[in-house]
């Protein structure tokens, strides 16, 4: 590759990653919106009785990754909530990358 290249070619790849990272962001945000906000309400303060506010500080996104990732697999209920949360939202077919993107999602949305 010739040196006059090389700035295209570094720009090329910058635009590329910058894109992976958004695509990876919209994936979150469209499966938090079809499978949780639901519960969980679009502005992630809980639609429901006994269902977490995300936007708490200190709140349920302040666990640890693994923690929450393993809740979400497999679903959970809270001390004193009425309901659980059916295991990956109630798609069996979510994979541990779309759980985490909607993790990634969820913590950049609303503050854990």
């Amino acid at each position: 590759m010739s040196k006059s290249m090389l700035p295209i070619f570094l720009g090329l790849a910058l635009a590329s990653a910058v894109a992976s990272c958004a695509i990876a962001g919209n994936a979150g945000q469209a499966i938090y919106e079809t499978h949780c906000s639901v519960c969980h309400g679009v502005d992630g303060k809980g639609a429901l009785p006994g269902v977490p506010n995300f936007t708490q500080k200190k709140g349920v996104l302040s666990l640890p990754v693994a923690l929450l990732m393993k809740r979400i697999e497999h679903g959970y209920q809270g001390p004193g909530s009425p309901m659980a949360m059916p295991p990956k939202g109630g798609d069996a077919s979510l994979t541990n990358q779309q759980i985490k993107q909607v993790l990634d999602y969820v913590r950049s949305e609303f503050g854990g």
